[in-house]
């Protein structure tokens, strides 16, 4: 253990050496975030596997437009809608059309499923090795170790074999990655319960022949039971998390790592922790942390003045986490509407009906109506202000009783098989490795003999 005053001074001087006056991001013209001035970003690539469009730029200008995502350029509106009236779990399809690129036949279906469930159970070896021994408090970094010991247990250890990165082997891997990936998720949480929390220890073999969101809530659940209405909602949930374009943060790590030509599992490892990151992944715990708030502190939240009241102190940096932030509302890309918000949230009033907490429910949607007013009130020159996806989320997976220790987890999930794809796109095209420029701003200083140094 350092100690806490070596900590303190070294950190500062860490600060000090490592500073640089906000003025000169300006001066050299860099584009931090790789975001434009206007706050676009940067084109750094093309991609055929999903794109999100929230806006036009018409003479120069900006210009907010209702906003749409595609998966391999098919609404994901046109998906979703046509999942329901099949009476049908469409993950899995959508899984199929950002790996492949077309939407599949009935047969093709059944054969990807069937593909998906073979891979879905994970060996006795691997469970305990990978994720029972030593669990992980975090469950993203627990997660994240379990897809790199993936390789340990490679049927052909040769390192040449393990470095494979044709096509073929990137493809087969996938698959069994993103087959696996939900019964690592529910394994590691279970891991927590029991050696971090004192629960009981259940895991539970899952179903080939059922869909992606009815084995998680069946694994994670003590008596394996859930709903057609909470599998239907999960699945709508993973469908909507399943791709948003190359240049959201964790899908360029994707493309960056996979650039050097390392090996799947250390590609995918390093997107689950961007994915983890509080700015990226994390965004719905946010949300329900300040709805938690916003319930403990109004009086009577189904008052619509009481609510906007402190909608305004939170702005004003008078509540809340002092941020200024309403979590749920604005969005880097959609401006006048997120499109996976509007679908989430008809899901999530047919689920709040049914579990009984339409108050709560009206509570949301009191603030995606009356917070973008409030912001705008304040910050006149703002971009337009929408709700996004996180708004929702974050209170579906609670009225389904998921743990909040799921809710970041459950994203990783869904977006695992743009990973993948995003792997496929990046190694098929044979681009360089990406390498931005930085500039240095130090002088030339002359080497010190230790002898001579003060």
């Amino acid at each position: 253990m350092i100690e806490n005053e070596w900590l303190k001074k070294y950190a500062d001087k860490v600060r000090k050496a490592d500073y640089i006056d906000p003025a000169l991001y300006r001066k050299y013209g860099v584009k931090r975030g790789l975001r434009n001035d206007d706050g676009t970003g940067v084109l750094v690539g093309l991609t055929t596997i999903g794109n999100v469009h929230g806006y036009v730029v018409d003479e120069g200008e900006k210009k907010a437009v209702p906003g749409e995502l595609y998966y391999r350029g098919i609404s994901v509106k046109d998906l979703v809608v046509a999942d329901r009236k099949e009476h049908r779990y469409g993950y899995e399809e959508a899984a199929y059309l950002l790996m492949f690129g077309d939407l599949p036949t009935a047969k093709q279906l059944k054969d990807w499923r069937a593909k998906l469930g073979a891979y879905r159970k994970l060996s006795d070896g691997f469970k305990e090795n990978a994720i029972l021994r030593h669990p992980s408090v975090d469950i993203m970094n627990g997660i994240a170790r379990a897809i790199l010991f993936a390789m340990a247990f490679e049927g052909k250890p040769e390192e040449e074999t393990l470095n494979d990165i044709s096509i073929e082997t990137c493809l087969e891997r996938s698959i069994a990655l993103i087959s696996a990936f939900p019964t690592i998720a529910a394994y590691a949480y279970q891991a927590k319960t029991h050696y971090h929390m004192g629960g009981s220890l259940m895991i539970r073999n899952p179903d080939p022949k059922k869909s992606t969101s009815e084995n998680f809530l069946s694994l994670i659940r003590e008596d394996g039971k859930y709903t057609k209405l909470e599998a239907e909602t999960l699945d709508l949930s993973l469908i909507l998390h399943a791709e948003h374009g190359g240049g959201n943060n964790s899908s360029f790590v994707t493309h960056v790592v996979t650039s050097a030509h390392t090996d799947i599992y250390s590609s995918m490892a390093a997107s689950v922790l961007s994915l983890k990151g509080s700015r990226h992944g994390g965004a719905n715990l946010r949300v329900m942390r300040q709805m938690d708030e916003i319930k403990a502190n109004v009086k009577d939240w189904r008052d619509t003045n009481q609510v906007i009241a402190y909608l305004e102190k939170i702005v004003d940096k008078e509540a809340g986490d002092r941020t200024g932030l309403i979590y749920g509302l604005g969005h880097a890309v959609y401006t006048v509407s997120d499109p996976r918000a509007q679908l989430l949230k008809q899901k999530a009033r047919e689920l709040a009906k049914a579990k009984k907490r339409t108050d709560e429910m009206k509570l949301f949607e009191l603030i995606e109506t009356h917070g973008p007013a409030i912001i705008k009130a304040r910050h006149p020159r703002a971009e337009d202000v929408c709700a996004n996806v996180d708004l929702y989320s974050g209170f579906v997976y609670e009225m389904m009783g998921i743990p909040r220790d799921l809710y970041t987890p459950l994203f990783a999930i869904a977006r695992c098989v743009s990973w993948c794809a995003h792997r496929m796109e990046e190694l098929i095209n044979k681009g360089p490795i990406i390498r931005p420029a930085y500039k240095p701003l130090y002088k030339p200083r002359k080497y010190v003999l230790i002898k001579d140094r003060k």
